[in-house]
């Protein structure tokens, strides 16, 4: 599970104008449609194509826990591509990204400085430039420790050294012990 990875996901889910299908058969005709088949639905979702052509004609309703989880997974990461477009591209030309986290920060600073860890919950607006590096990494594969050095350089710049206004020492910021994260557009 990507904790980075999937709060991203989230606050361009918020962008959607419709919501996703709610049951299996209108999922799966979904993924039908998108995949061009259901040979192709029944490898991604590791199940027989036999299955895959039930579920279409609702002939079985109810999946599997972790075929339902798979299932929505599936559906919203394919959902709506141009309102998900848009709403990355908004995020990073004039929008940005507000971060919401409780998490153990601390920093790498000169002796004489208290740059001890300490759980911190902070919400941050993060300007357009940052939420264009978070989803261009995302895009390209990133791991949820890349992503995790991308938001950590952005609350440096934007909360620890408030813009160049304080604390210019400022070496690295360490983020870690997350408990909560969430991104909003």
């Amino acid at each position: 599970m990507s904790t980075f990875g999937d709060g991203l996901d989230k606050a361009v889910q918020k962008a959607f104008t419709h919501p996703t299908p709610k049951s299996a058969g209108a999922q799966m005709r979904y993924l039908v449609k998108q995949y061009k088949g259901t040979k192709a639905v029944a490898q991604m979702l590791r199940i027989p194509q036999r299955t895959v052509e039930r579920y279409v004609k609702d002939q079985i309703k109810k999946p599997r826990p972790d075929l339902a989880a798979r299932l929505e997974t599936e559906v919203k990461r394919r959902w709506q591509p141009q309102i998900r477009a848009k709403a990355r591209e908004k995020a990073a030309s004039t929008g940005g990204i507000v971060i919401d986290t409780r998490a153990r920060l601390g920093y790498v600073a000169p002796i004489g400085s208290t740059d001890e860890d300490r759980i911190r919950h902070l919400t941050v607006a993060l300007p357009p430039h940052h939420a264009a590096r978070l989803f261009e990494a995302q895009e390209q594969g990133a791991s949820d420790d890349r992503l995790r050095e991308i938001a950590a350089e952005a609350l440096k710049e934007v909360y620890f050294q408030d813009g160049g206004r304080r604390a210019g020492s400022l070496e690295e910021v360490r983020f870690m012990d997350i408990e909560r994260l969430e991104f909003d557009l």
